[in-house]
């Protein structure tokens, strides 16, 4: 293996209603379904992505509760690979323990660190202690306003008073072993990856992180690989057949990490 960091390909199982799908990332509100846009509804159970990712050990895959009726959903992929996925969605200070003991390799925050809508870094303390630095992911999921990055929360419906930068990431390495990015605009919509915002995470990020939002070709892992230098790791969505996908193979995927990682 190479000394310098290579960009891996790094999976995911988006829950919603107990199913495996895939929505553009905007669309999501509590208030009104009707605005939900969905590009697929999988026929597969949940359990059949996670064992594809455990056969293939694709280490680092998140699993995302986007609201309600997930739960069984969940405990149903962590079941079938116990201590190889990361969870995300819902996550708080009283259940974080809940989903390591029920088999989350990692739990994965945001919206818990955002009480109204503003950081709370003793709450990052308190999470962070309960379950611990190794055991945490925080989801600075995000969405750009000028020639900035917000954080967005609440299935990234809300804007947080957090801007994306150095300085913010820094102080939330302190607490945590991974970043996981969505960059909200452009989640879901097959039209290319955030290029500068994978610049600036390569540039600020400390620790291991992985971007997600608008992949669309294979060679966006090469492209992610170069602007990064290597620091980013890289989530396919709509664009993978698994999911439904035309334009990337989930087996080109799998042999890129083997030539990578």
């Amino acid at each position: 293996m190479s000394s310098h960091p290579r960009t891996a390909f790094r999976p995911c199982i988006d829950l919603h209603s107990g199913q495996v799908k895939q929505i553009v990332g905007g669309s999501l509100n509590d208030k009104d379904e009707s605005q939900l846009k969905t590009n697929f509804v999988s026929s597969e159970p949940p359990s059949y992505y996670a064992k594809l990712y455990k056969d293939h050990r694709l280490a680092g895959a998140h699993v995302i509760k986007l609201g309600p009726g997930n739960d069984e959903a969940a405990k149903e992929c962590l079941r079938t690979w116990p201590d190889g996925l990361q969870l995300g969605g819902g996550i708080t200070l009283d259940n974080a323990q809940v989903w390591i003991d029920a088999g989350a390799a990692k739990v994965i925050v945001t919206s818990y660190l955002f009480p109204g809508a503003k950081f709370s870094l003793e709450r990052l303390q308190s999470i962070s202690k309960a379950v611990g630095k190794d055991r945490l992911v925080v989801d600075v999921s995000c969405r750009k306003r000028g020639s900035e990055w917000i954080v967005a929360m609440d299935k990234w419906q809300t804007m947080t008073d957090m801007k994306v930068n150095k300085e913010s990431l820094n102080i939330l390495a302190e607490y945590c072993s991974e970043f996981l990015v969505h960059a909200a605009d452009v989640e879901g919509l097959c039209k290319g990856i955030d290029e500068d915002l994978v610049k600036a995470l390569g540039e600020w990020t400390t620790i291991p992180t992985t971007y997600a939002g608008g992949a669309n070709a294979l060679s966006n892992l090469e492209l992610v690989n170069s602007l990064s230098h290597g620091k980013v790791d890289l989530t396919y969505g709509s664009a993978l057949d698994v999911f439904g996908g035309k334009t990337v193979k989930f087996d080109d995927c799998v042999a890129w990490n083997k030539n990578v990682v």
